[in-house]
């Protein structure tokens, strides 16, 4: 078998080597609190998008820091008792995408939310600010900030279990019946809310971004989608004189950390070809889950559409 990382033999004990800060799950015990104490203000607005399966709005709400974020929101129409639901989460840099990408699980009985990331390709706002470099990308916003609290992924995450909690909130949806799903940034989303939403019910990421930094330093493969840690680097230590301190405290963000707070099922696919998002780094993330789960491997795969995936994530939620 080809092979770009460990052998699977190895890959399947691996859990990471990034570091978990000492108080990390006071960190996130703290930001949940920040969000409890957070007036979402959910606000719904008719779509111009029409279809004879969906009412669709555009969904606002107010997140940490204040920030107004969108998602796209359908619901069946003709909704009768209560519904499932799938929260939808998109890859970096990108958007929530089109609406008739949803129609699928409408058509099947299903709410869906979509989240626009704040400060990527949507229309949600982000209006933090940090000190410091913003310098290339999301991961290394907040990396200069004295304060952890700072990091930009902190308040993503926090969009995740938001929606997941506004979504549940709603009287014709089966809080016990909701579903997360997304690929590469989305991937990674989908297992941050699964570590701060516990009630999520089933998720299935595909080769998930935001996890085992270290490694992915350590395997020189800080290129593409991880590109800014080299450049965060190169400007900023570049003797490396805090390298110890920076992957602590990007351990705060590392979705690897969260799978230990995880309640809910899990299927997850990787592919093993993967040069964007390395094998090893979603394995340690996967094998760090403690519920039910399975993982889904495409050995001659990279970071690509995996055949036949999105049709056993369908079946997945229907079993909800």
């Amino acid at each position: 078998m080809p092979m770009l990382d460990m052998p699977l033999e190895e890959l399947r004990a691996y859990k990471g080597i990034s570091p978990m800060p000492a108080d990390f799950d006071a960190y996130w015990d703290r930001a949940l609190k920040e969000l409890d104490e957070t007036d979402l203000n959910v606000e719904y607005v008719p779509s111009a998008f029409v279809s004879a399966l969906a009412d669709c709005y555009d969904l606002y709400f107010t997140g940490v820091g204040g920030s107004r974020i969108h998602a796209k929101f359908l619901k069946p129409k003709n909704l009768q008792g209560k519904a499932p639901a799938i929260l939808q989460f998109h890859g970096y840099s990108s958007n929530s995408g089109d609406w008739v990408d949803k129609l699928s699980y409408v058509s099947e009985g299903f709410v869906v939310a979509a989240l626009d990331c704040r400060g990527q390709g949507g229309t949600s706002e982000d209006l933090a600010s940090v000190k410091g470099t913003t310098q290339n990308g999301m991961i290394v916003r907040g990396l200069s900030d004295p304060d952890p609290d700072k990091l930009h992924f902190r308040n993503v995450f926090l969009d995740t279990a938001a929606i997941a909690r506004i979504v549940m909130d709603l009287p014709y949806v089966d809080e016990t019946r909701v579903g997360a799903m997304g690929g590469s940034q989305g991937g990674a989303l989908t297992l941050a809310c699964i570590g701060l939403e516990p009630r999520i019910n089933r998720a299935a990421p595909v080769y998930p971004f935001l996890s085992d930094y270290r490694r992915v330093w350590e395997m020189d493969m800080a290129e593409r989608a991880y590109a800014e840690l080299k450049t965060y680097f190169r400007y900023f230590d570049p003797r490396h004189e805090r390298e110890e301190a920076i992957f602590e405290k990007l351990g705060y963000i590392d979705v690897a950390n969260l799978m230990h707070r995880v309640k809910s099922k899990v299927m997850m696919a990787t592919g093993l070809m993967d040069n964007v998002c390395p094998p090893s780094t979603q394995f340690a993330a996967f094998n760090r889950i403690p519920t039910q789960k399975e993982h889904v491997l495409y050995p001659d795969f990279g970071h690509e559409h995996l055949p036949d995936f999105d049709d056993m994530t369908f079946q997945y939620m229907r079993k909800m």
